[in-house]
């Protein structure tokens, strides 16, 4: 890294800790919802998952006014903003797989939704692990290397998935697209998190 002349505003790394935090949440929130019992259950678990996407959503905000009334940043302001946006957009794909869940009534889950679930939340865990280690720039490619390797095990969890519910005998059109739309949904968060470890792997780059 680069000798710097004028201080850095650390704060930024606790923020970014805090963002990545919501991710673990958010999982929590997906993983509890799969298990639900009711209807009543499941619609309770989504609102909950929604005040895990606003607290994320204001988390995003503040990282944001804190780059915006900065002299000094971290590192590069687009790469601050990307960052932040990132880590934001895979509590929304989570957010919005639960949001389905409730609305769509889905009580049963085509084979490979759990296996799903759980690659997000060792990405979450492994995302929230890394943030720390902003500070120093240092050892983070086991990071991006991590995601990327369970982002691949996700895209192949998708299209078998994918497979099995177009080759399904007699499948109910209905609950077709209402799975479909869910798991588009889980791989969606996965592409996120991927996206999260690039933005890193490029701010490390550039920081080197």
């Amino acid at each position: 890294m680069g000798f710097r002349l004028t201080p850095q505003d650390t704060g930024f790394y606790d923020l970014f800790s805090q963002s990545a935090a919501h991710l673990v949440e958010g999982a929590a929130e997906l993983t509890a919802i799969l298990g639900a019992q009711s209807q009543e259950e499941r619609e309770a678990i989504a609102k909950r998952m929604d005040e895990v996407e606003t607290s994320a959503d204001e988390s995003t905000h503040e990282l944001i006014r804190k780059v915006n009334s900065s002299f000094i940043t971290p590192f590069d302001r687009e790469d601050i903003h990307g960052l932040a946006s990132a880590l934001d957009d895979c509590v929304d794909h989570m957010d919005a797989a639960a949001d389905l869940v409730a609305l769509y009534r889905i009580d049963t889950f085509p084979k490979g939704v759990v296996k799903q679930v759980e690659i997000l939340s060792r990405m979450a865990e492994v995302t929230v692990e890394a943030m720390p280690r902003l500070r120093s720039m240092k050892d983070l490619s086991s990071f991006w290397i991590e995601i990327n390797r369970l982002e691949n095990s996700a895209d192949k969890a998708y299209r078998r998935m994918l497979a099995e519910l177009f080759n399904a005998e007699g499948a109910d059109a209905i609950t077709v697209m209402k799975h479909k739309e869910l798991i588009d949904e889980l791989e969606a968060a996965a592409d996120a998190f991927e996206t999260v470890a690039h933005k890193v792997e490029s701010i490390a780059v550039k920081e080197s």
